[in-house]
Parts: structure tokens; sequence; C-alpha cells
């Protein structure tokens, strides 16, 4: 049996997901990070996109979260992000359209303009549709 950590994914309205895992890989502000048993206690932030867990015996389950905070301690891994939704449940076309409209948002840029918020919608967008394609190519489908 593989040796693991116990790892909890919060999101504001729940708590998506506790048991042990083999690994945490997810996206942190400086790139990606894998997080095992034994790994150092950190904490960063998270960027939009996936995150992903390894559980015990090798299956692995996909999230998108809308950026966070990951906390690591000697025997928890934490998760604390506003936005979690299972990576299954994105919706790819809909990502693309809310991608078109953030671009086309940025482009047409008047007195009232919130460049940042624009720029949030982008990010967030281009992360949703990030997720999807990659557990398309991870898992097919």
């Amino acid at each position: 049996m593989a040796i693991t950590v116990h790892c909890d994914i919060v999101s504001a309205e729940a708590e998506i997901f506790s048991g042990l895992v083999e690994m945490v890989i997810a996206h942190g502000a400086l790139g990606d990070l894998g997080i095992a048993p034994g790994h150092a206690p950190l904490i960063t932030d998270l960027k939009p996109g996936p995150i992903r867990l390894v559980k015990q015996g090798g299956e692995q389950e996909v999230y998108y979260i809308s950026g966070g905070f990951l906390e690591v301690q000697p025997n928890m891994v934490k998760v604390l992000a506003d936005t979690v939704v299972r990576a299954g449940d994105l919706d790819e076309a809909a990502a693309q359209e809310a991608l078109k409209a953030a671009e086309k948002a940025l482009q047409g840029k008047g007195a009232e303009f919130d460049y940042s918020a624009a720029a949030a919608r982008l990010a967030e967008a281009a992360a949703q549709l990030r997720t999807v394609q990659q557990l398309r190519k991870k898992f097919g489908g």
C-alpha cells in the first residue's frame, strides 16, 4: 500500500473532498506543485486551473478551482478555494463562450471600463477551458 496524506478541498459553499491521497498536483503562483506525503510545510496561493488528486491505488480525480490557497502540514494538505467544480462537470462550450466574451470586453474599453475585472474573467475562462482540454487529453473523451 502506498504512503498517503490526508487531503481536504474546501470551497466557500462546502467541503468538496476529504480523504487519503498519494499526491496533489496544483497550479501555484510560481508554477505547478506536486505535493506528496512528507512534503515540507508550505502555504501558497493557487491560480485558477486544475487540481489533480492521485488517490490510493492510483485512481485520479480532477477538479477546477477558481484560485485559492494551499496549505501543507506534515499529515495534511488543505486547499481553500472560492469555487471548486469537478472537472468532468465543466461545460467546454460555456467556457469558450466566456473566453470570447472576456476577450471582447478587453477590446471594447470605454470610460467606465474595469480592466482588472475583465482580465480576471479572461483568466478564469481560459483556466476552465485549459482544465477541460487537459482532462480530455489525459483521460480521453
